[in-house]
């Protein structure tokens, strides 16, 4: 995020690279910075006969360069855009003679989405000197609470943490997917609002009372009809609450209390630290410690194991995955 705002920002004062290598796992901030670059480099004006997008798939690198090669029209600079460089994979390594030399009147931005050019090879190396590469990673998922927070904090809104935590696990990882959801809320609500677990539920469709996050709260706090409400509900709405991401949710959980017991350091910023979660929810690991001893954490991670076998059909033929989890409940909470 800071590496992306800093190409965004010394482009903004004028120093710009000849070559933008953007390459890597995550895709969100390779379209952020493309995008900026293609809206802010050139005039609307010059765009015209300065600015072009190529596509990998339609494309080879000799076009690539040749392309690259040509003068600006009436214009400083020209701006070339390669789009899906990933399908050029196999001979992408070819683009390290113009890499060497590269048209200084021409900005060169090759997106090579989900996947990175090796750093041990020569093109790495020799785009490192004379322009910029840009990785962009995946986010792990206790990282990504913390990406919405500050994303909506630099555009002048607020969320709560648990917010954050049920957009994180109803939408995943994908941080453009997120942003979408984001942006909606902020054509929604004025200015300054912070966005509440209510504001979701009413605009995203993510229940504040029936979700993962709230189920495993309360097995955390050995809430049996409250999990049991929880669980009905997803049994009734299996599509909207695949059990597999529900299973994997709970094996996180009692991996991280299974960690818990074991530090010898139980402050709220340890905790926070070698969890890796937001120190909000550290109280959640308090009291499931308290009601979960070190033994019935290792029971419910085997149980957790057990049911992830048996949603996959294997030991348990015909039986539903609502029904699956109601006898998993059972057993982690007795």
């Amino acid at each position: 995020m800071e590496e992306a705002r800093q190409i965004v920002t010394d482009i903004q004062k004028g120093d710009i690279k000849p070559i933008y290598f953007l390459m890597g796992e995550e895709p969100y901030y390779i379209d952020r910075i493309s995008d900026f670059i293609a809206g802010n480099i050139l005039t609307e004006e010059e765009r015209g006969f300065n600015q072009m997008v190529i596509y990998g798939r339609d494309s080879n690198i000799e076009d690539i360069v040749s392309n690259a090669k040509r003068y600006p029209m009436m214009a400083e600079r020209q701006v070339v855009i390669v789009k899906e460089a990933q399908d050029l994979a196999r001979t992408i390594e070819k683009l390290v003679d113009y890499a060497e030399n590269p048209q200084p009147t021409t900005v060169l931005v090759v997106c090579y989405k989900y996947k990175k050019i090796d750093k041990r090879k020569k093109l790495h190396k020799t785009i490192a000197k004379t322009g910029v590469i840009f990785e962009g990673k995946r986010m792990y998922e206790n990282q990504v609470g913390d990406w919405i927070i500050k994303t909506l904090k630099s555009r002048g809104f607020g969320i709560s943490p648990k917010a954050a935590q049920m957009l994180v696990e109803f939408l995943g990882t994908d941080l453009g997917k997120i942003d979408n959801e984001l942006q909606k809320l902020q054509l929604i609500c004025p200015e300054g609002t912070t966005i509440s677990p209510e504001i979701i539920e009413q605009n995203i469709g993510i229940s504040k009372d029936f979700n993962n996050f709230e189920l495993r709260s309360a097995i955390g706090e050995k809430d049996s009809l409250k999990a049991h409400r929880i669980i009905n509900y997803f049994a009734q709405n299996p599509k909207d609450n695949p059990m597999v991401v529900t299973v994997s949710l709970l094996f996180s959980f009692f991996s991280q209390l299974l960690q818990y017991h074991g530090l010898a350091d139980k402050s709220k910023g340890v905790v926070a630290k070698q969890l890796k979660v937001n120190p909000y929810f550290v109280s959640d690991y308090v009291t499931a410690a308290r009601n979960y001893p070190m033994k019935k954490v290792s029971h419910a991670i085997s149980l957790l194991q057990e049911t992830d076998v048996k949603s996959k059909g294997v030991g348990a033929t015909n039986v539903s995955q609502g029904d699956l989890l109601k006898e998993l409940l059972v057993k982690i909470m007795n």
